[in-house]
């Protein structure tokens, strides 16, 4: 039985469809959508009268052999090496609950035999970096990255929903709304950044901000961190 990954696409909005028809051509059954924003400094756009950076993440679950595909299709077939084209990231999942998720989200694939790829010795690995905190101090938790060499960030607005735990946890409430922060960095990186995130974002600053981070297993529109 093949391995199942979370696939994560991060496009801007206006090629959105664009990207959710490449899946569908792929035979990937489940994809969902939604907005998000770019890290770029809100001083920064205020002063040259930029647009903020709209985004939208695609998730979806797949086989071993369809995150290949996935990767060597947005690679070729939609140029996502392109500068702002978008990237895309694959994470192991450790397992997923009953054989009627699995036929959903594998479409029947999940007995194929696995396509055997040879993997280069220098490959980059790579490691997702989740940022929680208060809504309205992204910032906050971008300048405590890129000090530590992150390059950017995705943030999606989230709501906790932890209502029996409203009083405090840590300082941070976790009913309230959130801001949830993506970056992808080098796994040599990754230890600098989310430490300087914690000690500059963390739970003891108005930030509030928890971090944690996976594993990824494959990139696709990362050639900076090949370099």
């Amino acid at each position: 039985m093949q391995k199942m990954y979370l696939f994560i696409t991060i496009t801007n909005r206006t090629d959105s469809n664009e990207f959710t028809s490449f899946f569908t051509s792929k035979d990937i059954p489940v994809i969902y959508s939604t907005p998000c924003r770019g890290t770029a400094r809100q001083k920064t756009l205020a002063l040259f009268g930029i647009e903020e950076s709209k985004k939208t993440i695609h998730y979806s679950l797949v086989t071993e052999n369809k995150k290949n595909e996935l990767i060597k299709g947005l690679t070729k077939e939609m140029a996502i090496d392109l500068p702002n084209r978008g990237i895309a990231l694959s994470v192991a999942l450790s397992s997923l609950g009953g054989r009627t998720a699995l036929d959903a989200f594998s479409n029947g694939h999940y007995n194929d035999e696995v396509e055997s790829e040879e993997k280069n010795m220098s490959e980059i690995q790579t490691e997702l970096i989740v940022t929680i905190c208060e809504k309205g101090h992204t910032d906050d938790v971008m300048d405590a990255a890129r000090s530590a060499g992150a390059a950017g960030g995705t943030v999606v607005h989230a709501k906790g929903t932890g209502s029996q735990y409203n009083d405090k946890f840590f300082g941070l409430s976790i009913a309230d709304e959130k801001e949830m922060i993506y970056i992808v960095s080098s796994k040599e990186k990754k230890k600098e950044i989310m430490s300087a995130i914690m000690e500059q974002a963390g739970t003891h600053t108005k930030a509030h901000a928890i971090v944690f981070s996976l594993p990824v297993s494959d990139t696709a529109g990362l050639k900076i961190f090949e370099k």
